[in-house]
């Protein structure tokens, strides 16, 4: 692919790995955020790159995976009320609720549909009068503008029979909460690129000094997260705690303006629950009152005060909120690849296809090599 090569050149990750080599000295643990990151590490090995004395660790930037249960029964229950067509994005449809998951509402005669954008919802809510439409509005500040957008078109057009589901969630507040947890042995951070496109990375310029940690947005290719690692590495080395920008070629620090005036337009701020962590305050967003009229949990009665924090039966069994806050490995499950399979998940991390769970399954089935 044009471009593409340059960031999976093999002899320039040697060089990388080289260098890594030679300026860690004492043992680091770090964790990528997103991920994409988290897939592309596993697929290309590149923590088997790494010196030994340097671990990577996987974070709760996976949107699918962090959604609460309370939010994808509520999912269901509209799905399944006569005259709604929920539409969402295709890997939240075998996440598992309380009792069944999307895919099976749609078996049972739900109308759930696929779409690639918000705006394909709101295109079938113009369409098709005579229905509501609901879209499940998932995903951390790098999807929140467009979802925005649609509910901005939305009331300027007139289109009453649209409204979302919303289970929007932040970066920054999740990483103050995993660097606060008396389990954290996280040292550093390489932050999600796609969110910092949205938001810059201000807001982690705070994190870095009230923690004392390094932070260096990162892209997704190997290089980039091999540089990533490097530049966090050499803060470490050097007991520096700042936020450097690795993905210069898609974020700046102030991020892109016009999105985050979008976002701001509809959304504010709110306490979130996080599905494996619990509740994080002013950790995600919520519709603003001006808004209110297209949110999906108030038009429809829905208990908009019920506790997220449940679990599953099957996730009585995996481990999927220690992968998920980085503390352990999808392989240190005992179910994982057995009892817990992309087909039958017993967690959302084996679901999404940024699921860490999903990730070792599909390059890593074997074990932790490469």
């Amino acid at each position: 692919m044009k471009y593409l090569h340059e960031y999976r050149d093999p002899a320039a990750a040697r060089r990388y790995a080289q260098a890594l080599a030679r300026v860690t000295t004492r043992p680091w643990t770090i964790m990528e955020v997103c991920g994409g990151q988290t897939h592309s590490i596993v697929r290309h090995g590149v923590d088997a790159l790494l010196p030994d004395q340097l671990e990577l660790v996987h974070g709760p930037g996976c949107p699918v995976c962090v959604t609460p249960i309370e939010l994808i029964d509520k999912a269901i229950e509209l799905a399944e009320r006569p005259g709604v067509v929920l539409c969402s994005f295709g890997d939240m449809l075998r996440v598992p609720g309380s009792k069944s998951d999307l895919l099976s509402a749609k078996a049972r005669g739900g109308d759930v549909r696929m779409v690639y954008s918000p705006l394909d919802a709101l295109d079938h809510a113009r369409a098709h009068r005579d229905v509501e439409v609901v879209f499940f509005a998932v995903g951390f500040e790098t999807t929140a503008p467009a979802n925005a957008m649609a509910v901005y078109q939305a009331r300027a057009q007139g289109i009453d029979n649209f409204s979302l589901l919303v289970s929007h969630v932040l970066v920054p507040p999740a990483m103050a909460t995993i660097l606060s947890a008396p389990h954290n042995r996280v040292q550093g951070f390489l932050a999600a690129g796609h969110v910092c496109t949205i938001t810059g990375y201000r807001d982690y310029e705070s994190i870095c000094r009230r923690h004392a940690v390094p932070i260096v947005v990162t892209g997704f290719e190997p290089l980039d997260i091999l540089q990533g690692v490097l530049m966090c590495i050499k803060q470490l080395e050097r007991g520096r705690a700042e936020v450097e920008n690795q993905y210069t070629r898609a974020v700046v620090r102030d991020g892109n303006r016009h999105a985050q005036k979008m976002i701001g337009e509809v959304f504010e701020v709110m306490p979130r629950d996080w599905r494996g962590i619990g509740t994080i305050a002013a950790s995600g967003f919520g519709l603003r009152e001006s808004y209110a009229a297209f949110d999906a949990e108030k038009r429809f009665g829905l208990d908009c005060d019920a506790n997220g924090s449940g679990r599953t039966a099957g996730e009585e069994l995996c481990i999927s909120g220690l992968v998920l806050q980085g503390v352990r490995r999808p392989v240190d499950c005992t179910e994982f690849g057995t009892r817990c399979t992309p087909e039958h998940p017993l967690g959302a991390p084996m679901v999404s296809s940024e699921g860490a769970c999903a990730a070792y399954y599909c390059y890593r089935r074997g074990g932790r090599g490469v």
